[in-house]
């Protein structure tokens, strides 16, 4: 049915040129064409066996029998304008024969996922069908989409906008969230009010006053579950939580040089799971604990120098649209979150420092000994330029951009017996994550210039390697050292040359990479890069990571192509994460837009 409502929605404009003269069928098509844009992509691999890693396989069991080495991951994406104030898109998604490798099992095939409808002027935005949307940082909602992480949680239902004045905007919706090619159980509804504090008081002193607050609720029916051994023995749902009643308030100022934004968010009684490690998890009877994120981040800048500062703090944070996600277990893939609670550490460039990265912690989980109610934590970033002409900074200049983040779970006591736990507000725990980075660019001449990088990491080993919390277990120690070199030439040429180390005495010791990439100019580059486990302790896993291959580039349409060995481990984008496992092949990525 969808792939015959996409047909159809793709040939209805040119069938109404049908009855058209010649000239007036060209003249309407040119502007169906004008009014038309869109955008095309698609990831496909063609996974092979390794005579290092062995047979290709499949973690997933029943794409494993399968076994399909030619996979391809595609989005056709098309929006349509029209009376001046309407627009009609629509998303075609295919997965064929099968996803990538650690994608969600439930996209198959080929499927309308996405469509939409919407109004706009200048006071009035109007949707009905799939959209995305913030509500301020996301603490309590966001729909998104990051189509390498596989993840779509684009809400089905309607919004609306208004912006009665130039200073302030209400917005209403209501939906289900995306679940692959289906949809949530739980209804979505919110609303968001912003107003411009500095408009409305007429203070001039100021570069921006901003305040924001907002709701958020979360509806899903429950049928009690039934004790197969004591059909007597009924689940108590006298106060059970079917909807979930969220709200935050948030303030934005901006003195000039110094700028401050705070936002509070407080997320209604929810319920938990009993701990896996007392058998198949179940919903607590009877006990529902609500939730909060405290946000706040100040900065100060000048000519040259800027400094800025993340403090965030979460409990209970994990707000999904159907209950069973949030599961033990039944959610690797990060299906229907409302909010976002991405890691909030510094984003790096560099292979060796993506080996060990943290992954935000925002569920609740009562069970003695290793509970965890969330995270509490934050990052400084500063940067310098050193004035050209200088000692430090040449004839050129020299930038120094500087990062430290902590994290560490929030100091809490847990009674397992009693399904309980009490948390302290502003008291750190286990230490999860610490992490030190400096990056110096300097350009020596028109022709020549240098990165160099060094990171100074301690991460909690499985939180490390599995993305999940083990209480009081080993910490990985890391340092990693990153030079690079880039020397440029006449018409657009450039080569880049990059070396890198990492060394620790844990998980798989000492790791070696580079990286060789020539620039033929702007359209067309090449690239050659290995990491090495060289200081593994076990001889058969000192492996190469090796991938080589190039990319053209012409207007909006790239294609590039590359083969390697990828390696496994936690994979993230934006600070969300997910599970990759090891594999070989040659991959083809073409995105284009019209």
């Amino acid at each position: 049915m969808k792939k015959t409502t996409v047909l159809f929605l793709l040939i209805l404009p040119i069938l109404s040129f049908a009855q058209e003269t010649e000239n007036e069928k060209k003249t309407k098509f040119d502007q169906f064409l004008n009014n038309l844009t869109g955008s095309f992509e698609t990831n496909a691999q063609w996974y092979v066996n390794d005579d290092v890693l062995g047979d290709f396989s499949d973690p997933i069991p029943e794409f494993d029998l399968e076994n399909k080495h030619l996979r391809a991951n595609s989005y056709l994406r098309l929006d349509y304008n029209f009376l001046k104030n309407f627009t009609i898109g629509l998303q075609v998604e295919s997965y064929e024969p099968l996803p990538l490798l650690s994608y969600f099992p439930e996209y198959k095939g080929t499927e309308l996922s996405n469509y939409y409808i919407n109004f706009r002027n200048e006071k009035l935005d109007i949707t009905a069908g799939h959209f995305y949307e913030q509500f301020g940082s996301g603490l309590l909602l966001r729909a998104f989409e990051e189509r390498q992480l596989g993840l779509n949680n684009a809400l089905r239902g309607g919004r609306i906008k208004y912006m009665p004045t130039n200073y302030l905007n209400f917005t209403a919706l209501y939906g289900k969230n995306r679940i692959g090619f289906e949809h949530s159980e739980g209804d979505v509804f919110g609303l968001d009010a912003n107003v411009d504090l500095k408009e409305v008081l007429d203070i001039e002193s100021l570069s921006r006053f901003n305040f924001g607050a907002s709701y958020v609720g979360k509806s899903e029916d429950f049928t009690p579950p039934i004790d197969e051994f004591d059909p007597e023995n009924t689940f108590d749902d006298s106060d059970f939580p079917e909807l979930i009643n969220s709200f935050a308030f948030r303030f934005d100022v901006d003195f000039g040089k110094l700028f401050v934004n705070t936002e509070y968010s407080l997320k209604g009684k929810d319920i938990s799971y009993t701990s896996a490690s007392v058998g198949q998890p179940e919903i607590i009877e009877g006990k529902y604990f609500d939730g909060s994120a405290l946000l706040f981040t100040t900065g100060y800048t000048v000519k040259g120098f800027g400094i800025s500062s993340t403090f965030r703090r979460l409990e209970n944070m994990a707000f999904f649209s159907d209950r069973n996600l949030v599961k033990p277990g039944n959610n690797p893939f990060g299906m229907g979150s409302i909010n976002f609670t991405p890691a909030l550490t510094k984003q790096q460039d560099y292979s060796l420092s993506n080996i060990y990265l943290y992954q935000a912690q925002a569920p609740l989980t009562i069970q003695n000994y290793g509970g965890q109610a969330g995270e509490i934590g934050g990052q400084v970033d500063m940067y310098y330029s050193f004035k050209k002409g200088s000692t430090i900074g040449g004839k050129y200049g020299t930038k120094l951009t500087m990062n430290m983040s902590y994290w560490s779970l929030l100091d809490a006591t847990f009674d397992q017996d009693n399904s309980a736990y009490t948390s302290e507000f502003l008291k750190f725990g286990e230490k999860l994550y610490r992490d030190i980075n400096f990056e110096v660019k300097k350009k020596w001449s028109k022709d020549w210039s240098t990165v160099f990088f060094y990171q100074n990491l301690s991460i909690n080993k499985n939180l490390a390697i599995e993305g999940s919390y083990i209480p009081d277990d080993k910490q990985i120690k890391s340092n990693i050292i990153v030079a690079e070199a880039t020397r440029k030439f006449s018409k657009g040429r450039s080569v880049r040359l990059e070396l890198q180390h990492l060394s620790t005495k844990e998980d798989r010791k000492n790791w070696a990479g580079g990286t060789l990439e020539y620039v033929v100019n702007r359209n067309l580059s090449f690239y050659a890069a290995d990491i090495y486990n060289y200081g593994n302790d076990i001889d058969e896993e000192q492996l190469h990571y090796y991938n080589f291959g190039g990319s053209y580039t012409k207007g909006a349409t790239r294609v590039a192509l590359n083969y390697g060995r990828q390696r496994g481990g936690l994979f993230c984008v934006g600070g969300v994460c997910r599970i990759v496992p090891e594999n070989v092949g040659l991959s083809l990525n073409l995105t284009t837009a019209f």
